[in-house]
């Protein structure tokens, strides 16, 4: 049975082992990383960023993927960057579009955002699915947006709007 909970410090051994698990699956949409990243001293250190909230999919003690905002503004913008991977073992299961809605319900429940972003290669065709069954819209494209898997890539961007009253609604 699949879980999904907060990320926490302790969860960065089994991190570093699922990233390194899905180095080669991962590189198409991924950006380089340095060979610490893949290790749980650099997962520890990546978790311990205040500035971004996660939600890990555990398989038992077994990470099988990760939903990250990131970017956390509030004030009148109240808006976050969402990303977030599946375990190549566990793919097709429907389990990014569960992490995603969780992830969603977090920004809107408990932080308090508007909005929420992400954005895919064109290529990525499955993550387009699942933001859109998570109810986002696709709003633009950007131009070598990011430098992944060696190049400066083109991205789709998608939002899903939360809700719309003031930006002083407050997570409940």
């Amino acid at each position: 049975m699949i879980t999904l909970r907060t990320a926490v410090l302790d969860d960065a051994p089994a991190l570093a082992a699922a990233l390194l698990r899905n180095r080669d699956h991962m590189r198409p949409w991924e950006p380089h990383r340095p060979d610490a990243f893949y290790t749980p001293a650099g997962q520890a250190e990546r978790l311990s960023d205040v500035g971004a909230y996660r939600i890990v999919l555990a398989d038992g003690d077994r990470v099988v993927g990760l939903a990250t905002l990131s970017g956390i503004a509030l004030g009148p913008f109240r808006s976050a960057s969402l990303g977030y991977w599946i375990d190549a073992e566990y793919n097709g299961r429907g389990l990014a579009t569960r992490a995603v809605e969780e992830i969603c319900r977090v920004a809107l429940d408990e932080i308090g955002l508007h909005r929420v972003e992400a954005g895919t290669v064109p290529h990525n065709i499955a993550s387009q699915r699942v933001l859109a069954k998570a109810g986002f819209e696709e709003f633009g494209l950007a131009p070598r947006y990011l430098h992944i898997d060696g190049e400066w890539r083109d991205h789709r961007l998608f939002q899903r709007i939360l809700h719309d009253g003031p930006p002083e609604r407050r997570a409940r």
